[in-house]
């Protein structure tokens, strides 16, 4: 829009007339072709539901995930992190003995 402005401030004002029609027409056209376009017909209840699906989707690939790194970590095959070695053997960060 800005533009448009700077761009009027150098053109006659005859021209100026012409450039408010063509974007007047412009503008119709773009409000036709919003009008045209058909509205999604997704209900609430559609849109609650695929939500949950989604969320138990999504749950469940994080469950398998947390049990597999659990599986992995008691085999040996991972390396610890900090908090899993915390939770795990606690004895290594026991202080008592310095």
């Amino acid at each position: 829009m800005c533009r448009n402005i700077a761009v009027l401030s150098y053109i006659s004002i005859s021209q100026v007339s012409q450039v408010k029609e063509t974007m007047g027409a412009e503008t119709e056209s773009q409000d036709k072709h919003e009008q045209e376009r058909p509205k999604p017909s997704l209900t609430q209840e559609q849109f609650l539901s695929w939500k949950r699906q989604k969320d138990a989707a999504v749950s469940a690939r994080k469950a398998e995930v947390s049990r597999k790194r659990a599986e992995d970590i008691a085999a040996g095959r991972v390396q610890m992190n900090g908090r899993e070695l915390f939770l795990h053997e606690p004895w290594v960060f026991d202080n008592s003995q310095y």
